[in-house]
């Protein structure tokens, strides 16, 4: 059973920089696939960002130059480097896993999720 724990969200200003990372637990890191997504109030969960097994990635168009996904499989450690941050970009941010390969935007992919960190920008 694959858990997940996230951390490093917080308040910052238009323009700021937050990291966040998310602890795996459970399973073999290296079998999963996984991606950030967020949720704003009254809005639908969307993907942020995805890493396949062999780390490649990709990002929505909306975080594209600013964000970057990353992992570290000695401490099956999930990150999400946020840059240039805009107060749209503000929401509950969860990170999700999956064990077959392959991206995948859509929540319903995903059978695993932590409880989210939150971000806001003002």
């Amino acid at each position: 059973h694959v858990q997940l724990v996230e951390s490093g969200g917080g308040s910052v200003q238009a323009g700021g920089s937050l990291t966040l990372s998310c602890k795996v637990s459970g399973d073999d890191f290296g079998r999963l696939s996984m991606a950030w997504f967020r949720q704003a109030p009254g809005k639908e969960r969307e993907g942020v960002a995805t890493i396949d097994r062999d780390g490649s990635t990709k990002y929505a168009d909306f975080v594209k130059g600013r964000f970057t996904i990353s992992q570290d499989n000695v401490a099956s450690i999930l990150y999400l480097e946020m840059n240039s941050l805009k107060p749209e970009d503000s929401g509950m941010y969860h990170c999700a896993a999956r064990l077959q390969a392959g991206w995948r935007w859509r929540p319903s992919d995903y059978p695993y999720w932590g409880q989210g960190t939150q971000v806001t920008v003002s």
